[in-house]
């Protein structure tokens, strides 16, 4: 009998979670978590995390799974959700697989591409320039040589942009023009779905939830891990901008409406590139019907 993973996709504060669960309980499935900073204990409030509540209703795999001491890549994700996914699929037909960044649902979905290794010098180089001159420059040289990886890219994790950079510079192709080859075989059949709202209702859900965290403690939690701000962990909206407030770069307010727009500005860039897969069948979060409709016309034509 064929195995399908219901891959739930889409910009941060859509309502992926919500979504996922209500899939999960009317299916009699499990969720296993895409969003790779929902993976580390420390990061609860600014992660937006499904509730206590909402863990206990459904099982969920990879939340909560890791400290920002550890270091997890990827390719650690890829290989463990697979591990898991397999074991699961013994017993069962159908799996959610849910998150907003396109690289970690395309790991477990077709595998991670083969890069040419690099000569050291090209990332020393980086390193040496974001120290100097900041993550701006790294960004717009990323958008001027490969839009199409500045699209998806979360541009607020420098890590991401260097990796990115180096190969440019390193082969002289885009870094974009890698991630296209070779594609594994799973044992599991995707079923891509990705949940979008007109773009005013999701920059306000945003701002709210935003609004949300602050009042739920996101200021205390970032305290706690402001010695730790280096962690490639905590390279993430929300926290980056809480810590330069920390350092006296802006106020707290200044650094509220930083979350926000910076918030926006990735959940555009998460939205463009589901669109430009050209996989994805989109619904809005509140179709729940026409959602399980799909899947059921889907796993029958598979």
């Amino acid at each position: 009998m064929n195995k399908y993973l219901l891959v739930i996709a889409g910009p941060t504060a859509v309502g992926k979670t919500s979504t996922s669960l209500h899939i999960a309980k009317e299916m009699g499935i499990e969720i296993f978590s895409a969003d790779s900073r929902q993976f580390y204990r420390e990061m609860t409030i600014g992660t937006a995390k499904p509730s206590s509540n909402e863990l206990k209703q459904v099982k969920h795999h990879f939340i909560n799974n890791l400290s920002i001491a550890e270091n997890y890549s990827v390719g650690d994700f890829e290989r463990d959700c697979i591990n898991q996914l397999e074991s699961y699929f013994e017993n069962n037909d159908f799996a959610i697989l849910t998150g907003g960044t396109g690289l970690y649902i395309k790991a477990v979905c077709e595998g991670l591409d083969d890069f040419p290794d690099i000569e050291p010098k090209y990332r020393e180089d980086l390193n040496l320039l974001f120290e100097e001159k900041g993550i701006e420059i790294l960004q717009e040289e990323l958008k001027e040589k490969d839009p199409i990886y500045f699209a998806e890219a979360d541009i607020q994790n420098p890590h991401r942009l260097i990796r990115a950079l180096e190969i440019i510079r390193g082969t002289g192709k885009t870094f974009s023009s890698y991630r296209k080859k070779n594609l594994k075989q799973r044992s599991f059949n995707p079923i891509y779905i990705a949940l979008n709202l007109e773009r005013s209702a999701l920059y306000e859900r945003i701002n709210q939830r935003v609004d949300l965290m602050i009042r739920e403690g996101l200021v205390d939690e970032a305290k706690k891990l402001f010695p730790e701000r280096e962690k490639n962990a905590l390279q993430t909206v929300g926290y980056k901008e809480l810590f330069e407030h920390f350092e006296n770069k802006h106020s707290l307010e200044e650094a509220i409406e930083l979350i926000k727009r910076n918030t926006r500005r990735y959940a555009k860039r998460q939205t463009t590139w589901f669109k430009n897969a050209g996989k994805y069948r989109f619904f809005e979060p509140s179709d729940i019907e026409e959602i399980l409709q799909f899947i059921k016309v889907e796993s029958r034509c598979s």
